[in-house]
């Protein structure tokens, strides 16, 4: 291991934990400009990074059976798709689709730490801890057991700027292929 390094469990260095819903959600549905943004899956895009705004908005009645984040909060996927990561950009609640790992920002760099869970490595880890037969799930014990590597932020940064650089070279050759 590279010095100054560590490994870590991710529940020892950040917040993870699962959304909610109020049921049924269509009663708490709101077009209320005022509503609270409802998070979901359908926000994010395809191989996106970042969630911006949403489609929807919930009655603030709803609050207490859902789960609140803000800007800066990573989400993650936990069924079907599981183990998707993205970075909000807005403030808003999340359903029991998603789990959110917080207080990342005096353990990580955000991009690196969206590199590193969005990396092969990392997915193979959660598949292993996700639980289900037909349906795989994360649930927000087994992401808090995940062993993360914690390189020192300014590592983090050079890390992540060198991932951005490849990136950017990989776009421009499959663009020139096609």
């Amino acid at each position: 291991m590279p010095d100054g390094w560590a490994y870590e469990r991710l529940g020892n260095i950040c917040s993870v934990a699962r959304g909610g819903s109020p049921r049924p959600i269509e009663n708490y549905l709101t077009d209320d400009e005022n509503g609270l943004n409802w998070i979901k899956i359908g926000d994010t895009e395809q191989g996106g990074k970042y969630i911006f705004s949403t489609k929807e908005k919930i009655r603030s009645d709803g609050l207490n059976k859902t789960r609140y984040v803000h800007c800066g909060d990573f989400l993650l996927t936990n069924s079907m798709s599981f183990g998707r990561p993205y970075i909000l950009k807005t403030d808003g609640c999340i359903h029991d689709g998603w789990l959110v790992i917080g207080d990342v920002e005096t353990v990580f760099n955000q991009d690196f730490l969206y590199y590193m869970l969005s990396s092969s490595a990392m997915y193979n880890a959660l598949s292993i801890l996700a639980a289900g037969s037909t349906v795989k799930n994360l649930k927000s014990d087994s992401v808090k057991s995940l062993i993360v590597p914690v390189p020192p932020l300014e590592e983090q940064q050079a890390i992540a700027t060198q991932v951005e650089t490849l990136l950017a070279i990989i776009a421009q050759v499959e663009k020139s292929l096609n």
